[in-house]
């Protein structure tokens, strides 16, 4: 298909006619493909461990590889679309990731699959930015709801998906075909970006060099500090020397970074591009949405599992209800928020993911999936009344010049978000389990008369099928402590879930500084 810029771009910069819809679904794949391979591989670990003899530490780099490149190549995704060209830099992103894909699943040893995974992440970081990106440049701000919640379906619902996804592949096929699953969608990608995607302007980027000193400092940031937010928990935060050196490079070189890049002519990130107000304090809201749109989905599969004994693939169905939710009020949204007031739709989504999350935090032992279903489904649709909105206040409002790097920084917030939001409620799980476990053990003495009678009961139940007194008093004392410590599990995520709300309270006060969106997005903020 032979496409020329002046039959399908009008005098103001937009694509026009069917061609921007075939270029939306074009770049929402990939996207979709980056978003759900963050999180499909979660439910394969044990089966990879066993297979490759890896120990669970080890196994671990295989998310957490992924999740460092990802972060790194994010940033610089707008220079190296500037750079190569935003069509060609996107295609080579589709066909890295999906030869990464497949080595991936031919992988024979450990250090093969996390050197791929590494490159996967690679690729796929500059597919999630460039992708919003292209929407924001394509689209005029009129249609830019329709458009982003294209985007937005994949990004919200990858999440969710991907265990799902994972678990059915991994107990029915094998973990390899969670890698192999992206080869047909990654060659269909590729075959419409290269068909519909408009053919990449001259530029004069090449001709400045290359900022290799402002690379190399990002590197060390950015990979430092996702390194220390993925392994702090298993290394027991700074009692590790490897945690606290990691640390402290990070500041460095991010405190080097923001120097070099301001001081240089030709940054490899436009950290100038944060002048704008609303790409400010959008992208701290965007950390603040991350770290509840990852924390709470990756809170509630660990509860499903651990206390209610749920398979992988139990607890990925369990999650897909809120996925479709999610979806659906996504493309119901995308007709009506360049209409309304962003600010109020990403209050009214803040205000109630707070208590979707207030009302998980009452679960028990006794929850089940019937429990759970109504709290997800609105956790879904309230996110997705913060997401959309929030895109089109931050990013809506920017110069088109300056979207490419707005939205590096806009999903890398939302990324290390996650990232935070993932580490400090892993550690806060701990943290209050042993809390809890501590303040209920109190009572598990002899000269308690509830623990007595409880005790008495359970050993005559275990002599009545034929044990000794002795072996029947000691498992009688074994499932007191098993309830302390199930209960003790279950009082910790409800204490997760009420931070998570409260966070999202308290973020509220930035939407102040936000522009109205779609509903004005012809009058730039902080230009």
């Amino acid at each position: 298909m032979a496409v020329t810029q002046s039959s399908i771009v009008n005098q103001a910069g937009y694509v026009q006619g069917p061609l921007k819809w075939a270029i939306a679904f074009s770049a929402a794949l990939g996207a979709i493909l980056e978003v759900i391979d963050t999180s499909i591989v979660n439910v394969a670990l044990t089966p990879m461990q066993a297979s490759l003899g890896a120990t669970v530490s080890e196994i671990g780099w295989v998310v957490t590889g992924y999740a460092i490149a990802n972060v790194v190549l994010i940033p610089l995704s707008a220079w190296l679309g500037d750079y190569f060209g935003k069509k060609t830099y996107f295609i080579f992103s589709l066909i890295g990731f999906t030869i990464a894909s497949v080595v991936c699943g031919l992988s024979i040893n450990l250090p093969m699959l996390i050197i791929s995974r590494i490159a996967q992440g690679l690729f796929g970081g500059g597919l999630l930015a460039k992708a919003q990106a292209i929407l924001f440049e394509t689209f005029p701000p009129a249609e830019q709801g329709l458009a982003q919640a294209v985007f937005g379906v994949g990004v919200i619902s990858g999440p969710a998906i991907g265990p799902t996804l994972g678990g059915y592949l991994t107990d029915a096929l094998g973990w390899r075909w969670i890698f192999f699953i992206n080869i047909p969608f990654g060659i269909l990608a590729v075959f419409m970006s290269w068909t519909f995607l408009p053919k990449d302007n001259s530029n004069k980027t090449k001709n400045q060099g290359v900022d290799w000193l402002g690379i190399g400092l990002l590197v060390i940031a950015i990979g430092c500090m996702q390194t220390v937010l993925e392994e702090g928990e298993k290394e027991d935060w700074f009692s590790s020397g490897f945690i606290t050196s990691l640390a402290v490079a990070s500041v460095l070189g991010l405190g080097l970074f923001i120097w070099w890049e301001l001081k240089t002519t030709h940054p490899a990130v436009a950290l100038r591009v944060l002048r704008h107000r609303s790409l400010a304090a959008g992208s701290f809201l965007s950390a603040i949405v991350g770290m509840g749109l990852y924390g709470a989905l990756f809170a509630v599969p660990i509860f499903a599992q651990s206390i209610l004994h749920f398979t992988a693939t139990q607890t990925g169905l369990l999650l897909a209800p809120g996925a479709l939710a999610s979806a659906v009020v996504m493309i119901m949204l995308g007709k009506l928020s360049t209409k309304i007031d962003a600010r109020l739709l990403i209050a009214i989504g803040g205000v109630g993911t707070a208590f979707v999350m207030f009302d998980l935090s009452n679960l028990t032992v006794q929850t089940g999936t019937d429990d759970l279903f109504w709290p997800l489904v609105w956790r879904g649709a309230f996110t997705v009344l913060m997401f959309l909105p929030l895109s089109l206040a931050t990013l809506g409002p920017l110069p088109k010049q300056d979207v490419s790097a707005g939205s590096g920084f806009y999903n890398l917030t939302r990324q290390l978000g996650g990232s935070v939001g993932i580490a400090i409620l892993t550690t806060l799980l701990d943290k209050r389990e042993a809390f809890h476990r501590a303040i209920l053990s109190t009572n598990l003495t002899p000269y308690d008369f509830e623990t007595n009678q409880r005790l008495n009961l359970l050993t005559g139940a275990m002599q009545s099928q034929g044990m000794d007194a002795t072996t029947a008093q000691q498992q009688a004392l074994a499932l007191l402590q098993q309830t302390i410590n199930t209960q003790a599990a279950v009082l910790s995520f409800a204490d997760i879930f009420r931070v998570v709300g409260v966070a999202f309270l308290c973020s509220l006060p930035l939407l102040l500084f936000l522009g109205k969106g779609g509903a004005g997005a012809k009058a730039p903020v902080g230009h």
